[in-house]
């Protein structure tokens, strides 16, 4: 799919200067700075070397004091306390930390993951009727809650005290809560508003904490949660997530989780194991069977039911697997059996799809066809559906224009859930690509790929790689910095890799004369232009390779273009 490529926001070019100069690094690392607002030795200091005590003061959040003093006395008084969370990855890292947190304090505590099929997303009232079965005395509800309004009265008529930690948008109307914690609040000071629900829950155990003598290395255990979390949620990697996310990663790597050595056998786990090994197997347990597989993985300590527990998730995720592909397959050829190639929207049905799946094939579709997508099963008498959506595009306000077909919806700009009756179908596809049509603008219906600097392959050196590398761990807002190369040239040796020849491995000069070598995955096509000698461009991050003791510079290609 062609993609158009863009720099990403302009510089002052006096920013650029003053800061290369207070930390005597080169222009290309003080415009990488810069653009990831990054301006003074201070920030620079905190950027490259978080610690521990750049943590914010949790009791800025509004309602911390209340929540922290409620859960200590909660424990003094040996009181039930029920943990309740989202059965996706943030959700289940969230409960494995507090209830792993709080069992060490007192034993009179369980926690609750909802059905993803029974009960849905969010606080439910068949958990609220469990925590009264339980004679629960304090519910905390971690990764949803903030719009639980008619549940949390539920469990306030049962006497049941209700602390939430969520992280996403809050109604007109809040929860009668004892405690919320939520920076998104409007009159909420914390100043970092973009923590995961794993990371409220972990600035609540801070809280907890702070006042005791031992200070906060009790809590550093839980790190590699929070930074599961984050990366798995795909918040912005800035400020305190991306303190919480480094600190995280290097407690993976000193001593990893053991329900997690099953699945990461490498020295040196970065953020894209994170994302692409550990998500996928701990979200699979929600959408194949229940979020509760992943949490007894994440906090079990015993060797002997670890790697049993992990094979159960492993065979859940080969499943996911399976079925991922087998439904994107037939959606995209209902599609073209539909005639719909030109729509500007894609909205598909079928009744036998697997529910737990269908977000992910929405994303999956709009990777073939590159549009605002709505993929819809059966569930039980209705249809669910999961919406994913464009660079740019907010597909919520379109969704709320269909609301009059629409049983009922929620989530954000790019990505929501949705259910409707079966008889409006119809009515709500016809809708929903008007919507679309009407709003969508023609550069939001073109793939892009933002770059940080044009370059030549001379300025990337040794020193500039080591420095890029300390900028690591790589996130939204913080991206692996990527750079455009152009009058690009093959020098002999770019050829076909992999067991299906479908790699590229480029070996490359510029207009500087520069020979590099460079990896291009699934770009085997551009072969033959390449050996026709044919100027290109090149979007690119610069990467080591180390083989055989051998350690070289390269670039791995994300694009190539022959304009």
């Amino acid at each position: 799919m062609k993609k158009s490529w863009r720099i990403s926001k302009d510089l002052d070019s006096n920013n650029v200067s003053s800061l290369a100069n207070e930390l005597n690094v080169s222009n290309i690392i003080a415009k990488l700075l810069v653009k990831r607002d990054v301006y003074t030795f201070s920030e620079a200091k905190t950027f490259f070397r978080p610690q521990l005590e750049d943590l914010i003061d949790p009791f800025l959040m509004k309602g911390m004091g209340g929540a922290a003093n409620k859960i200590k006395k909660a424990l003094i008084e040996s009181k039930k306390i029920m943990i309740y969370g989202d059965y996706d990855v943030d959700g289940t890292t969230s409960v494995a930390m507090l209830y792993s947190y709080l069992t060490a304090q007192n034993d009179n505590i369980i926690y609750y993951i909802p059905d993803r099929y029974n009960e849905g997303y969010g606080l439910s009232k068949l958990g609220i009727e469990k925590a009264k079965e339980e004679e629960v005395a304090l519910l905390i509800v971690i990764d949803c809650g903030i719009k639980a309004v008619e549940q949390v009265e539920m469990a306030n008529s049962y006497g049941i005290d209700v602390i939430i930690c969520d992280h996403h948008n809050p109604g007109k109307t809040l929860p009668k809560a004892t405690a919320i914690l939520n920076p998104k609040q409007s009159d909420c000071e914390y100043p970092y508003k973009d923590l995961c629900g794993c990371g409220i829950g972990f600035k609540l155990i801070q809280a907890i904490e702070q006042d005791k003598d031992q200070g906060l290395s009790y809590i550093l255990e839980y790190l590699d949660l929070v930074a599961i979390a984050i990366c798995a949620d795909i918040v912005p990697m800035t400020g305190e997530n991306r303190l919480l996310a480094s600190l995280g990663l290097k407690l993976i790597n000193k001593n990893l989780r053991p329900g997690l050595t099953y699945f990461l056998k490498k020295k040196k786990i970065n953020v894209s194991d994170l994302i692409f090994t550990i998500a996928p197997r701990i979200n699979a347990a929600g959408r194949m069977k229940h979020g509760k597989h992943a949490v007894e993985l994440l906090i079990n300590k015993k060797e002997n039911e670890i790697s049993s527990k992990a094979r159960v998730i492993e065979l859940f995720n080969t499943e996911r697997k399976l079925l991922d592909e087998k439904i994107t397959n037939e959606a995209l050829e209902q599609i073209e059996t539909l005639s719909e190639l030109d729509n500007l929207s894609t909205v598909v049905f079928r009744p036998d799809w697997h529910k737990g799946v269908i977000g992910i094939v929405a994303s999956r579709l709009i990777e073939h066809h590159y549009r605002p997508t709505v993929v819809l099963t059966k569930s039980g008498d209705i249809y669910a559906g999961s919406v994913r959506s464009v660079k740019g595009f907010d597909v919520y306000e379109a969704l709320l224009a269909c609301s009059d077909f629409i049983i009922q919806f929620g989530g954000h700009k790019y990505a929501a859930g949705l259910t409707l009756e079966p008889s409006k179908y119809s009515d709500f596809k016809t809708a929903f690509e008007k919507e679309v049509s009407a709003r969508i603008l023609p550069d939001q219906m073109v793939p892009s790929i933002t770059y940080d600097m044009e370059i030549t392959l001379d300025k990337l050196t040794k020193p500039v790689y080591r420095i890029i590398n300390q900028m690591s761990p790589f996130g939204p807002f913080n991206r692996q910095p990527l750079f455009y190369i152009k009058n690009c040239v093959d020098n002999g040796g770019t050829k076909l890799v992999g067991a299906d020849n479908n790699h590229l491995r480029l070996e490359i000069k510029d207009g500087a004369e520069i020979n590099f070598s460079g990896i291009g995955f699934e770009m085997g096509e551009y072969i033959s232009k390449i050996k026709m000698k044919n100027k290109f461009s090149i979007l690119a991050h610069l990467q080591n390779n180390e083989f055989n003791g051998n350690s070289k510079l390269q670039l791995l290609v994300t694009d190539i273009s022959f304009k």
